[in-house]
């Protein structure tokens, strides 16, 4: 009988989502491998097994699916009918960034076809990989398929329901006619439908949650490929003691609702346990203008900051979760204010500023494919589901 609970494959576990999902799996007494092109960027995973690979190498998908036992690691060789299916897969692997990556136009065909290749890639290689673990004794299998989650986005939602700052319309079923305002939006449309489609034709129990911009420590704060929580975090630090100006992109009265990332992994966790496959929107219902969470980290920091207002890309003037379907199917609510979760991510990023070397932590016990699979890590790559 085994000590864990539950085995689960975690996708993207090297970026911010994934990585507290990791952590919040292992402890509810879970078995976890992560997967991922790189190791989490500020702490040692919390994986049992971590392995560094590109899910864009179906060779790869292939084998990173196969559960050899919690005390055989990925390179085993085993006999088939001793190899088992993952009880929960998380899939969080993308090609993403803040509004200065996502908005410009200049990475779409990156975005597009290297999101969309993992999730086509994981898919099918599932629905083989059932097929060939059907074909062994049934006390060496019993009937059973993994259950899939797969990490969507708010960017889906259509740019026409989204234009008043005051009154943008994400309800689940705003959905259509379809418009998402990026390309990044239009991937993660067609991938929702992409998993529904295998749930229908193929068995696979799937779930779906569209994320509304997550946040807090452990995330990207700099380097251009943050959200806006961070680099507003980020620029308020930078200022001296008594404060001064930082730039905001537009004119700040562009709303949104931010969650903080504990608040994210529960829930999906929550969703993951129950009988509802979604799509359903996790996200806070604080709804802020971007001059608000400057002010609201000004706050935090306890200086007096001024705003420079430039041009730059900035998505949809109004976007605000909604929770109705989520608290009526799962019983599910956040807890914690805005205030609270620019409180924990200032702090964060204030003692990473402060750091004098940047380690970047090895995952335990590092198993590196990327011999095996060439061009394993392009700069241009960057997986880590954030929404």
């Amino acid at each position: 009988m085994s000590e864990y609970k539950k085995t689960a494959l975690v996708l993207g576990a090297g970026g911010f989502i994934g990585s507290h999902m990791v952590k919040h799996l292992v402890s509810k007494g879970y078995w976890v491998r992560g997967v991922d092109v790189k190791s989490p960027e500020f702490e040692e995973t919390a994986a049992h097994e971590f392995i560094h690979g590109d899910l864009r190498y179906v060779e790869f998908v292939t084998r990173v699916l196969e559960y050899k036992g919690p005390y055989r690691n990925f390179y085993n060789e085993i006999p088939y009918k001793m190899v088992d299916c993952f009880d929960e897969i998380y899939q969080f692997a993308a090609d993403m960034g803040g509004a200065g990556y996502i908005f410009t136009g200049e990475h779409d065909a990156h975005v597009m076809h290297n999101s969309a290749t993992i999730n086509l890639h994981l898919l099918e290689e599932v629905r083989l990989m059932n097929e060939r673990l059907d074909k062994y004794e049934p006390e060496h299998h019993p009937k059973k398929q993994p259950k899939i989650f797969y990490s969507s986005s708010a960017c889906m939602y259509p740019e026409y329901n989204q234009l008043e700052p005051d009154n943008p319309d994400c309800r689940e079923e705003s959905a259509y006619p379809a418009a998402p305002d990026s390309e990044y939006g239009w991937e993660k449309l067609f991938s929702e439908r992409l998993y529904f489609a295998y749930n229908r034709n193929h068995g696979i129990p799937v779930r779906v949650a569209r994320y509304h911009n997550i946040f807090g420590p452990q995330g990207t704060w700099q380097g251009g490929r943050e959200k806006a929580p961070a680099a507003i975090c980020r620029k308020v630090a930078e200022l001296p003691p008594n404060g001064g100006s930082i730039e905001v992109w537009g004119d700040g009265l562009q709303t949104r609702s931010f969650l903080l990332v504990d608040e994210c992994v529960e829930a999906t966790y929550r969703l993951m346990q129950s009988d509802f496959m979604g799509p359903v929107n996790i996200g806070s219902e604080e709804r802020v203008t971007i001059n608000e969470l400057v002010d609201t980290a000004a706050k935090v920091a306890n200086k007096k900051v001024e705003k420079n207002h430039i041009d730059g890309p900035l998505g949809v003037r109004g976007r605000n979760s909604n929770n109705d379907l989520i608290r009526e199917k799962l019983g599910w609510d956040y807890t914690q204010t805005l205030e609270e979760g620019i409180s924990k991510t200032y702090k964060w990023i204030e003692s990473q500023m402060h750091q004098d070397d940047k380690v970047m932590h090895n995952p335990i016990p590092g198993v590196d494919v990327s011999d095996e699979y060439p061009g394993l890590y392009p700069e241009s790559l960057h997986f880590a589901a954030d929404a």
